[in-house]
């Protein structure tokens, strides 16, 4: 498969797990892109890692040296990605406003804090990596938003066929996924970190795709719209003290092990797709799984 199909496939798959229902542009998934290469190199050994930097990048060329290597694809944005991330935050105004919260307020809160994220991001050093594939002659993608909208809608399936009732259930369920089953074994499992096992679940929100976290003041209006249980990849300290305040059960699945599912998922659909397997090299807290 050329780089430019491989790119196409991610956004595709990423659409048909995206949890809107309107039509999506390109400009949805911002936050992943061809970094570095030409389109038409073809694609069949891949290094895959939930972050790629300089390191993993020379780590690439020295795998390319030994053994040959086609790609490296990075989860988590870079470069243009990178700055792109606020945009994609937009997912969340649907998010909320499926689960009751008036769009209007979710415009306005998402509004606020993707204003914030571009502030924190403009200043830094985004093409690092970048640059270190461009010295190297190394091919560099990363696929994030479509990742994240594979963990979403895997997730949520399994929470509407389980159906959890207790807090405790949902660490159950997802202690039965492979990718979650690892991350226990280095001791970053899922766990409860706010609420009791024992409370009731009551309607979920799931947070699992959008950018990255949304306003730290849309809580408490969750609550009025009868989310009981937030389970989310991570949940920052500020944030953390307003899901306090709003009285949710929070789980967190976990960031890396979360961002793994969603990228075996992915891969799984472009290779089921392709009607071709790549010979992929985990890394940087990646491990590849097969569901298909």
């Amino acid at each position: 498969m050329k780089l430019i199909d491989f790119y196409k496939s991610v956004v595709y798959h990423g659409r048909q797990a995206d949890p809107r229902k309107n039509k999506l542009k390109i400009k949805d998934y911002s936050d992943s892109s061809i970094l570095y290469g030409k389109p038409l190199t073809e694609v069949n050994k891949i290094m895959v890692g939930i972050d790629i930097e300089v390191a993993e990048l020379l780590l690439a060329d020295r795998i390319r040296q030994k053994e040959g290597l086609d790609l490296v694809a990075a989860h988590h944005p870079e470069g243009k990605s990178y700055v792109g991330l606020a945009e994609v935050m937009r997912l969340q105004v649907d998010l909320l406003t499926n689960i009751g919260v008036n769009k209007k307020t979710a415009l306005r809160l998402l509004e606020d804090r993707m204003q914030e994220v571009n502030r924190r991001i403009l200043p830094q050093n985004h093409t690092r990596p970048v640059d270190a594939a461009r010295l190297l002659n190394m091919p560099f993608m990363n696929m994030h938003t479509p990742a994240d909208n594979h963990v979403y809608s895997y997730l949520d399936t399994v929470f509407k066929q389980k159906k959890p009732r207790l807090v405790k259930d949902i660490i159950e369920i997802l202690n039965t996924i492979p990718e979650y089953q690892i991350a226990s074994k280095f001791n970053t499992g899922p766990r409860v970190i706010l609420g009791s096992v024992h409370k009731p679940v009551g309607k979920i929100l799931l947070e699992m795709t959008g950018g990255t976290e949304g306003s730290k003041d849309v809580f408490g209006k969750l609550y009025k719209a009868g989310i009981r249980t937030l389970v989310s990849m991570h949940l920052s300290e500020e944030h953390l003290k307003k899901v306090r305040e709003a009285n949710l059960n929070v789980v967190i699945a976990g960031h890396i092990s979360s961002d793994t599912l969603g990228l075996n998922l992915l891969l799984d659909n472009i290779e089921e797709s392709a009607k071709e397997e790549f010979n992929i090299i985990g890394c940087s807290g990646f491990t590849r799984i097969k569901r298909k």
